[in-house]
């Protein structure tokens, strides 16, 4: 039969390697957050550089599935700001160009005051 004093050796014993695996497994942990950081950045790298037009400041997110949620809601805002600025620009549209120049309606006056009027136009 074990003696306390060897159940309590053994048991420090597993609890060392199991703190050893969890350690190990802290450290797995790790680099794989590092590597979905590493796929998220270059994920987002390549969402913009397809997407000129949103503003990087918009996208972020530390996974995948955050960038591409951020994406997606920036590239709303960009599409509600152009659609703004289109409504506007429709509204305050001017015709392009002067209207035709026609020349004045002498027909009304006398021949007295197309007389009159042909002396003030002459150089």
């Amino acid at each position: 039969m074990e003696t306390e004093e060897e159940r309590m050796k053994e048991l420090e014993d597993r609890l060392s390697q199991l703190q050893a695996q969890v350690e190990g497994k802290e450290g797995d942990v790790k680099a794989l957050q590092e590597k979905v950081s590493l796929a998220a950045q270059k994920y987002r790298a390549l969402l913009l550089q397809g997407a000129p037009e949103v503003p990087e400041e918009l996208v972020s997110g530390g996974t995948v599935e955050e960038v591409e949620k951020s994406f997606l809601a920036a590239r709303e805002v960009v599409e509600k700001v152009k659609r703004r600025l289109e409504a506007r620009l429709r509204e305050e549209r001017v015709p392009a160009g002067a209207p035709a120049r026609t020349p004045p309606d002498l027909s009304a006056l006398s021949p007295k005051e197309k007389i009159a009027y042909g002396l003030q136009r002459r150089p």
